[in-house]
């Protein structure tokens, strides 16, 4: 069975055309519709026409009764044509080709007279000048300062940023004070500066792909050789995502969605790591319902993670916060850190370690946790008589 393709291979590669299906954006973004009344959307990583953000807003422009709608882009696109491209507006000339453009939809009616609003009546919009088009001053990096004063009028941000340029990209997002709605790497969340606006509340994930499957359309000439048999698809040019997920600063109902949990807490179950006052909690289902203390949970976590039901202490790796609220145990025996350094490792605080016969075994990344006082105290039943 053919492994997905793994974003960090993309984004090692500086890879970053990946061009996000317009099912998976309707599907998102009906989660926000009460958001977007009277509202600036900017999609500021989109070609007009090609990208499926862009013509998700555009076309849905009136009934999420919106104020307006940008988008900063190249015309030289990698996928020009393939829905209807700038030029079919500006003209197909060397003037026109590789220059960045702007584009401002204030009003979508149907423009053609055909009966119904598609994209040919939005380029009839942009002919006629009744919405705007231009040529941007300087390259069309969401970080030059003319991009930058677009995002301050705007109210909401929608896209799929660069993966190579997504930390940087959710800085300046929040240096800026704007909401969001984009795509990232999941493994995104072990990012100490991502983890802590997480940790704060202050951005979270979206609504999952569906079955976990993210699909992108690769533009023609792309290096596809990365990708194992099976994920990418020659003929459509998709390519499928596994770790792949959405994150926003808007609310939505299923942030608030509880996790429904059985498992009781049996010490036997539930080894204790060698170097952090916590237990490890191997798979999202085997959460105790009962346990006060801190557990530590695969980076999945924040995919049903409800703050009303939880709160994040910190991730491994982390040792401040550990130190405060975890009391580190005394690194392990000699012996056991003899048996160590036999399998050619070096014993280290950040990572978590739990025994199976009697050898240290290093876990993969934790996120740790605990449930809130609040939902203790709404909750007496499961937790009488138990202790930390």
């Amino acid at each position: 069975m053919a492994k997905s393709a793994n974003l960090g291979a993309a984004k090692n590669a500086k890879q970053d055309e990946f061009y996000t299906q317009l099912s998976d954006i309707e599907k998102e973004m009906r989660h926000y519709r009460r958001h977007f009344k009277d509202k600036t959307i900017l999609c500021n990583c989109d070609d007009p026409f090609e990208s499926n953000f862009f013509k998700f807003f555009v076309l849905n422009f009136n009934r999420l009764g919106l104020k307006k709608v940008i988008a900063t882009c190249y015309s030289g696109s990698p996928i020009a044509g393939k829905q209807l491209s700038l030029f079919d507006v500006l003209g197909d000339s060397a003037e026109t080709r590789n220059k960045p453009y702007k584009a401002v939809v204030t009003s979508v009616y149907d423009k053609t007279g055909d009966g119904g609003v598609d994209m040919f009546d939005v380029a009839e919009l942009f002919k006629s000048h009744e919405n705007e088009l231009t040529e941007l001053d300087g390259d069309g990096d969401f970080r030059s300062a003319e991009c930058l004063s677009l995002l301050d009028e705007a109210d909401i941000v929608a896209t799929n940023p660069p993966f190579s340029l997504f930390r940087e990209y959710v800085t300046t997002l929040m240096e800026h004070k704007k909401d969001f709605i984009i795509i990232g790497n999941q493994n995104a969340i072990t990012y100490k500066d991502i983890f802590l606006l997480m940790q704060e509340n202050k951005m979270w994930l979206g609504a999952p792909f569906q079955a976990g499957n993210a699909y992108f359309y690769v533009p023609e000439g792309a290096d596809t050789s990365q990708y194992a048999k099976g994920v990418f698809d020659p003929e459509t040019r998709r390519v499928k995502f596994r770790n792949c997920c959405w994150y926003t600063n808007l609310d939505l109902k299923l942030r608030h969605e509880e996790m429904l949990l059985v498992k009781r807490y049996k010490p036997e179950l539930y080894p204790k790591y060698d170097n952090y006052d916590a237990i490890e909690v191997g798979r999202m289902a085997d959460i105790p319902c009962d346990y006060k203390g801190i557990m530590g949970v695969p980076i999945t976590f924040m995919n049903s993670y409800c703050p009303e039901q939880f709160e994040i202490l910190g991730r491994r790796g982390d040792l401040e916060w550990a130190e405060n609220e975890c009391s580190f145990y005394t690194p392990p025996a000699p012996e056991l850190q003899q048996k160590y350094k036999a399998m050619n490792r070096t014993w280290r605080v950040q990572n978590t370690y739990i025994l199976e016969n009697g050898v240290p075994k290093i876990t993969y990344g934790r996120i740790f946790i605990r449930y809130t006082d609040e939902w203790i105290e709404a909750h007496p039943d499961d937790f009488a008589k138990k202790e930390a």
